[in-house]
């Protein structure tokens, strides 16, 4: 993964300089291919899109992919960072998505999913969840 990010940041520099973030980032995806990387691709291209997601420069974007396929075990990193998110004053839609990405390959599937889901939600939001008749088994609930 390395040799890749590289090689980016190598050719936006010297071929790219003038070119939108925006583009950049585009170009950057069309060279992004596995068969695990497809479905990454997809919902990044999607919250850009949607304007959910934002980078001033590509670097950043970079830098994420490294962390999204970089050595580390993932299924550990995805549960570290999965606790840590909180909705704070985000839009419920907008954390709704961050903790997607982030739950994929965390190893975390319905009921535990659902409680950390809870977990990071604002206490208003939660308490509503936990008055309702019916309890969700899923994120979709």
């Amino acid at each position: 993964m390395s040799g890749f990010v590289t090689a980016c940041r190598l050719y936006i520099k010297m071929k790219m300089k003038e070119v939108a973030v925006k583009e950049q980032i585009q170009w950057i995806l069309l060279y992004v291919q596995e068969r695990l990387a497809d479905v990454w691709k997809e919902n990044i291209l999607e919250d850009l899109e949607g304007g959910l997601l934002e980078y001033k420069i590509a670097g950043e974007f970079l830098a994420d992919i490294k962390k999204e396929f970089g050595g580390e075990d993932k299924e550990t990193v995805k549960v570290a960072k999965l606790k840590k998110l909180e909705q704070g004053e985000k839009m419920i839609e907008k954390f709704v998505q961050e903790f997607r990405r982030i739950a994929r390959e965390s190893g975390y599937e319905g009921r535990p999913l659902v409680k950390e889901f809870k977990r990071g939600i604002n206490r208003t939001i939660c308490q509503r969840l936990m008055e309702s008749e019916q309890q969700s088994s899923s994120i979709e609930q």
